[in-house]
């Protein structure tokens, strides 16, 4: 197995990259983190095996949402807090993806592209539920950003995981009267008229980039309504540990895994994409320069939040309101959280092979800290 990863591209071909390109700050400590995750530049602890003496150090992790070595812990700790919220109800998966028409559109303005697809997002997904015609109630949904496809060109969509049911105003759970949850022809529909109308609010307001005058605006509202959105449904799921199971798939992903990264060789980075919907896999090769390009192009803006919650699990709402849905649901509520200890943690996310020795199978145990080294850092954006 190739240790290659993401750090590893951006040390071999970044020094070429950043001669020619400026980053944005929020671009700029993405990379310097992931140069620098897990290495002496951060800092870490000794640790000795307690039988042989074998001696190993360990460096701390950079802990960027960008990083695809920080996610799993993250995941971990996020799913654990969640696994109060979930209902004893079928979950059903919905994807509502933007088109590539507004793809130069998102480069120049992301946050307020982003901020508009959430709002579009949500607003159709509590207008539906609420509906007689469909459940009447307010719905319990979460919604995840992800900006990217394979190969690593910009592919805005979100994910959004859906209790099967409402909660009325008289308190009762309103389950779906057929197999579906929404028709998802109308959902689309619905989605692209409220995505429309608020980048046009945002353009009237002077919040959209110049270029986008009113003959351009009008044009690229005539291509936005040209062809059908994408609004994609999935089977429903059953169950609360399928349910976060499923979640975790997706709540933090990166835009690539080192897992997926197989070779730099030629100046190209060699990596693995999906070739089919079976999951079959294929190498594509990209030159390294445009290879973190592409990457670059899924850094969020700073400090946005790329996972969201909504209805009776919005922060107003949450604490009453899935109080009431489980009564509607007769079913208990939560136990008390369990706080788990740093080394069970550790343990559970890591395996416990990770704190023996290789040598004897020992128990490894920490016997120095090491001091952050920044003059160890490769060479980065400024």
């Amino acid at each position: 197995m190739s240790s290659t990863g993401l750090a590893e591209v951006l040390a071999t071909f970044g020094p070429a990259y950043l001669a020619s390109h400026d980053l944005p700050r929020g671009a700029a400590k993405v990379w310097r983190a992931i140069l620098a995750c897990r290495t002496a530049v951060l800092g870490g602890h000794v640790e000795s095996c307690a039988d042989c003496g074998t001696r190993r150090h360990v460096y701390h992790s950079c802990r960027n949402r960008h990083c695809p070595r920080c996610q799993t812990r993250a995941k971990e700790a996020w799913l654990a807090a969640r696994r109060r919220e979930v209902l004893p109800v079928p979950y059903f998966h919905l994807v509502f993806t933007l088109p590539h028409d507004l793809n130069a559109l998102i480069g120049a303005a992301p946050r307020r592209l982003y901020e508009n697809l959430f709002a579009a997002v949500s607003a159709t997904l509590i207008e539906f539920a609420a509906s007689p015609r469909h459940l009447g109630g307010m719905p319990a949904f979460s919604l995840v950003l992800h900006t990217w496809k394979q190969d690593l060109g910009r592919h805005v969509h979100v994910h959004a995981l859906v209790a099967g049911g409402a909660l009325s105003d008289d308190g009762e759970w309103i389950s779906p009267k057929k197999g579906f949850l929404f028709p998802v022809r109308a959902l689309a529909k619905v989605f692209r008229g409220k995505f429309i109308a608020g980048l046009d609010d945002l353009r009237r307001q002077g919040h959209l980039p110049d270029f986008l005058d009113v003959t351009t605006w009008q044009r690229l509202k005539q291509d936005l309504y040209a062809h059908d959105w994408v609004v994609y449904a999935k089977q429903p799921l059953g169950g609360p540990q399928a349910v976060l199971d499923y979640l975790g798939r997706y709540t933090h992903r990166v835009a690539i895994s080192n897992e997926r990264i197989i070779g730099l060789a030629n100046a190209q980075v060699a990596f693995r994409v999906r070739a089919d919907a079976e999951g079959k896999k294929r190498v594509l090769r990209l030159p390294g320069g445009e290879f973190i390009a592409r990457f670059l192009l899924h850094v969020l803006p700073s400090g946005f939040k790329r996972i969201r919650h909504y209805g009776l699990l919005s922060p107003a709402r949450k604490k009453a309101g899935l109080a009431t849905a489980r009564t509607a649901l007769a079913v208990p509520p939560p136990e008390p959280a369990i706080i788990e200890s740093v080394a069970a943690f550790l343990c559970r996310v890591a395996r416990l092979e990770s704190m023996c020795c290789p040598h004897c199978g020992g128990q490894f145990r920490v016997t120095a800290t090491l001091l952050p080294q920044r003059g160890a850092m490769a060479r980065g954006p400024p």
